[in-house]
């Protein structure tokens, strides 16, 4: 008896196996990529009528525009010579576009693994100016490696069924895989300027180069010819995980998953390590005002920290930077500082604006909320925050009463 029981009990089990491993499926939605030539999408490389914000990334800002990255798509143009009524002018398809700067009338962006540059003169009627192959052989995303002569331009969402533990060789796409996480610098070629980025940047201008960062390499172009960068060297950016870089004076600081790296760049084409502060494993972008470093450390997203917080590190000693004081947050971005005003994404939580006089004892001087803020570029008495719902122009005359003077909505 016992038996037939166990027979009718392992059959019962089976037939159950078989009906839920047909049975058990799930419903989600992946992203199939569209590919064209490089021939095509060259040739696509100019100005369109705007298009509606839907994944903002990075922003730029040079002469009264706004340029703002459209994650893996192209860069809006923004007139924000007004900032009561910022205006949306054109986009430039730029398929594969993460990191962009702005030196004289020229755009630089990448192109998964290419760099591009774009003359802006007439941000209508944008020109390509030169194309440097292949300078950034690392950039890939999820399970896709970009195919040296085609390029992908759109994720196209498609709505699928899957069986328990079916795999497919698409995408889970868009802003995961691509945000992965610049102070204005001077130009010694005369009549030709360089734009401003945010601190979230991985492009930075310093005088006639941009130098650019990766997971751990730091690459060096000369752009005395604005339209004819020309690609010089790459070399260790002196740790891994490597986020961002900001340009102030005759250095780079480099923020990175682990700590903040100095490079001095005084022989422009050579950049070499100065000093290094370390902290614990959190998102870290950085910025500088000459005397002091200011780095916010967040936690969440590939980070895997749980720190959230504002270190001052002193940069006295380029060689031996060291932690003057820690700021508790709630989970800080990106930043910037203008005079004595330092300005701190907060992400859900908003934008803060502080009194940093005193690096000792920073004061908070006001909170807006309403804005899941990204990063921000401070420039005399307007910050340009990019969020996730808007581009926001804030009045910060008042640092205690920053008023939002104009916005550009973002798709929803």
């Amino acid at each position: 008896m016992k038996r037939i029981l166990s027979m009718i009990v392992l059959l019962a089990c089976c037939i159950l196996q078989g009906c839920v491993k047909d049975q058990i499926m799930t419903r989600t939605t992946v992203y199939r990529p569209e590919y064209k030539t490089k021939e095509e999408v060259r040739a696509n490389i100019k100005s369109s009528n705007p298009i509606e914000l839907t994944a903002p990334g990075k922003l730029f800002y040079k002469d009264g525009y706004v340029f703002l990255n459209e994650l893996n798509k192209g860069v809006h143009i923004i007139d924000a010579r007004n900032p009561a009524s910022p205006a949306n002018i054109a986009f430039v398809h730029v398929p594969g576009a993460v990191d962009l700067a702005v030196r004289g009338n020229i755009l630089y962006a990448d192109m998964y693994t290419d760099l591009v540059a774009i003359d802006i003169s007439d941000p209508r009627k944008v020109q390509l100016k030169t194309v440097l192959p292949g300078v950034f052989p690392d950039r890939y995303y999820s399970s896709f490696i970009p195919d040296k002569d085609m390029v992908i331009t759109e994720w196209i969402a498609v709505d699928t069924v899957l069986k328990h533990n079916e795999a497919i060789n698409w995408g889970l796409k868009s802003a995961d895989m691509v945000r992965t996480m610049s102070a204005s610098s001077s130009s010694s070629a005369p009549g030709v300027s360089n734009g401003t980025g945010g601190s979230m940047a991985r492009f930075a201008l310093s005088d006639d180069r941009m130098y650019t960062v990766d997971y751990s390499k730091l690459k060096v172009f000369n752009t005395a010819i604005p339209e004819k960068p020309v690609y010089i060297k790459e070399l260790s950016a002196g740790g891994w995980d490597i986020e961002t870089i900001f340009p102030f004076g005759k250095n780079l600081f480099l923020g990175s998953m682990t700590g903040m790296h100095i490079f001095d760049i005084t022989s422009k084409d050579n950049p070499f390590k100065t000093g290094s502060f370390t902290h614990a494993r959190v998102c870290d972008p950085v910025i500088s005002d000459g005397k002091n470093a200011f780095v916010t450390l967040r936690n969440g997203t590939k980070c895997a920290g749980f720190i959230n917080q504002l270190d001052v590190v002193d940069i006295s000693d380029l060689f031996k930077p060291k932690l003057l004081k820690s700021y508790p947050l709630t989970n800080p971005h990106g930043l910037s500082k203008e005079g004595d005003i330092l300005i701190i994404c907060e992400g859900a939580d908003g934008v803060k604006f502080f009194n940093a006089a005193d690096v000792n004892n920073i004061k908070q001087l006001a909170h807006l909320k309403g804005m899941n803020a990204f990063d921000v570029i401070a420039l005399g008495k307007i910050a340009m925050v990019s969020a996730a719902d808007a581009l926001y122009l804030i009045d910060f005359s008042i640092p205690s009463n920053p008023v939002v003077k104009g916005s550009v909505s973002i798709k929803k």
